[in-house]
Parts: structure tokens; sequence; C-alpha cells
């Protein structure tokens, strides 16, 4: 399958890239970053505030819940907002909620040690996150199609790499015996002040098209709940953010508790992980470009088969560290390439980007109570293994993210 007949981004694109194009290119690559960072930042300390919380694998299951019950709520709404309000305004409230529930969260954890007061923060950072996210990506898949190239992976790289900092910085800070509260906080001023920076430099209304009306935002939301193709994109984005969301919520308490492992390796775990998913990102555009979306991501997921496997039940150390990698490597592409299949046809992205995203999120809602249970009945390493076997199935649905207008041979 040539390049010529699978890249998702529209043949009308202009050789010529403008400037605006350019600079909202790089202030979408910064948004991305700066919320892989807060999000990763909270997972890196995961372990911290279990032990401030005295909290079992079951009961961090249901606390994490809120986290993604937020997410989950503010998805049907996010596409809406982000066609009335548009993306940079949508983006600038969304992480004011990301900054709020991480301070709110570090607050009741460190210093209150409520659970409570740790659930509503998780959860405001789960609204604003989700609703981010929502933005973000019909943006990202608006400058892909003005570039005339496969971009939207490399957004999520950045993503990724703010996550590696992230998890690099939690890491130090549990070896440093940095407070959970001071930590959070400040990662939260810095997340805010630098997407209010980027999000102003997102594409101008002129070239993103008209806003849409509250009752037509409305009727192509409901329409697109209705389109085969996107639910299918739906489902298996799905599984590749429960393959994702799983590493990030478990791998640092499993490597913990079944490994033995200290609080700061296990941080550095999650970071090997975040690691892989980064290369993946960056090199994927590369490979989506030149053999298409569905050989790349039969792939991948087979990669993140193999390597969860290994990580799971490898008895040697280094391997099932190279095993986190491999897991990483393959479950790079499968959301962020579900996103810009979502978003093929610009007049409906908004609104078929919101539809996916819910679906997609629900994996976040309903993953860690899940693996929480099963981990406190077989341990939390081996819960661990529902990715590989939920992964496999998913290759069915591949074929659903060809691209909706082929690119004609140049």
């Amino acid at each position: 399958m040539s390049a010529a007949t699978t890249s998702p981004v529209d043949p009308a694109s202009p050789p010529a890239v403008p400037r605006t194009v350019r600079t909202a290119r790089t202030a979408v690559a910064v948004v991305f970053a700066l919320n892989g960072l807060a999000v990763a930042t909270w997972f890196s300390r995961v372990p911290a505030a279990r032990e401030e919380l005295g909290l079992s694998a079951g009961q961090l299951g249901l606390l994490l819940l809120a986290l993604s019950a937020g997410a989950l709520l503010a998805m049907p709404t996010a596409g809406l907002l982000s066609q009335w309000l548009g993306a940079a305004r949508t983006v600038m409230f969304a992480t004011g909620l990301v900054a709020l529930g991480l301070v709110v969260a570090g607050l009741a954890a460190g210093l209150a040690g409520s659970t409570v007061g740790v659930a509503v923060g998780l959860f405001a950072f789960g609204y604003g996150s989700g609703s981010c996210d929502v933005a973000m990506n019909v943006e990202g898949a608006t400058v892909e199609r003005r570039l005339g190239r496969t971009i939207m992976p490399r957004f999520h790289a950045a993503w990724s790499l703010g996550s590696v900092a992230g998890a690099g910085l939690g890491a130090g800070a549990a070896r440093l015996g940095v407070p959970v509260d001071a930590h959070l906080a400040a990662i939260a001023a810095l997340v805010l002040l630098g997407t209010l920076a980027g999000a102003r430099h997102f594409l101008p209304p002129a070239e993103t098209g008209p806003a849409a009306t509250p009752a037509g935002g409305r009727r192509d939301l409901l329409a697109a709940w209705r389109e085969p193709r996107t639910l299918l994109v739906g489902l298996l984005v799905l599984v590749m953010a429960f393959t994702e969301g799983s590493a990030n919520d478990w791998l640092a308490v499993a490597f913990i508790d079944g490994r033995d492992l200290s609080e700061a390796a296990g941080a550095a775990v999650f970071g090997v992980f975040v690691l892989g998913m980064t290369i993946g990102r960056t090199a994927g555009t590369v490979a989506l470009d030149r053999w298409g979306r569905v050989p790349v991501l039969i792939g991948t997921i087979l990669l993140a088969t193999l390597g969860a496997l290994l990580a799971i039940l490898a008895g040697s150390g280094p391997v099932a560290i190279a095993g986190v990698a491999l897991w990483g490597l393959g479950a790079s592409l499968g959301f962020p390439v579900g996103m810009s299949a979502a978003a093929d046809e610009e007049e409906k992205a908004a609104a078929r980007v919101s539809v996916v995203a819910v679906i997609g999120y629900t994996a976040f809602l309903g993953g860690p109570p899940l693996l929480g249970m099963l981990g406190d009945r077989v341990g939390t390493l081996h819960a661990l293994l529902v990715v590989p076997l939920l992964l496999v199935p998913t290759l069915a649905l591949v074929p659903a993210l060809r691209p909706v207008r082929p690119v004609k041979q140049s």
C-alpha cells in the first residue's frame, strides 16, 4: 500500500506552507507536551500518594476512577466547545482546570491526607485534561491538513516527551523526598503559563472555518454517533487507550509490588515505557507516509502484545524492562492515528473526534477499577495480562482506519 493512496492529508493542500501554519504547528506541539507533563507528573507520584493515603490496590483503582470519570464526562461537550469557542479558548479553559486539579490533589494527599480531597482534585484534572485532549487533537488535525503531510503522531510524540520529562522529574522528586503537594503545585503553574502562551498561536478562526451554531454542533454530534466507521475507530482507540492507560496507571506500582523495586525505580520503569512511546510516535510518521495506516498499525499492535507479555512474565529484570520499551513502542500509534482518522473530513472533525474520544476514554473509566480488583486477587503485575488479551482481537478493527478520501497519485 503506497503512501500516495494512504496519506490522511488533503490533496488540495498548497505546497507552500504559510507562516501561521508553521507557528501553529509549534504551538500545538508545545500544548501537547505540557499536557503530557501534567499527566505524567501525577502518575509518577501515584505510589507516593498511595502511601500517604494508605490505600490497597483496589482502593487506589477506585480513586483513579475519579480522574477517568472527569475525562469521560468532558468528552461529549468538548467537541461542541471546540466548535463554539475555538480550539485555543477551549484549551486555555481546560488547562486551567488541569492546573487547579493538580494543586487540589497534591494538597489533599500531601497535607490533608484526604482521599475525598484527592478524588475532587482528580475529577477536575480529568475533566480539564479530557476537554483539552479533544480540542488539541482537532487543532492538530487541522494543522496536519494544512501542512499536507502526516504529523499527528509527532504531536503525540511531543505529549510523550512531556511525559518523559514528567516521569523523570517524578522519579527525581521521589528520590529526593520532595513533598507531593509542592511538586504538583510547581508543575501546575508551569503547565498553565506555558499553555496560555502556546494556545495564542493556534490557527486563527479564518483558517479553521466559521464556528458552528449550538444547534448545528449538536446535529453533527448525534450524526457522528450513527456512523459505523466512526464507532469502529472509537473501539480501536478504546483498546489502544487501555493499552497505554494501564501502563500509565499501574506500571510503576506493578513493578514496585511485583518486582520489589523502590518508588524511584518504579517511576523510572514508567519512564522507559514513555520513552518507547516517544520513539514510536516520532519515527511513526515516516512509516505511516510510506506504508499507510493499516500495515503499520498491525505491526505496532503485535509489538505491543509481545512487549506486554515480556514485561509481565519475564523472569529476568533486563528482559522485562526491554518488554516495557516494546510495549510503549507498540502502543504509540493507535491513539493518534485513530484521532487523525476521525478527523479525515475537516467539516465533521470536531464531532467525530469527540465521539471517538468518548469511546476511547471509556478505557480510562473502566480500566483502573478493573485492574485494581484483579490486582487484589492475582497481584498488580499479573493483572496487566488483560492488555495482551485485548490487543489480539483488536487487529480486526484496523481496516476501519483507512482514509475516507484517498490522495491521488502525484
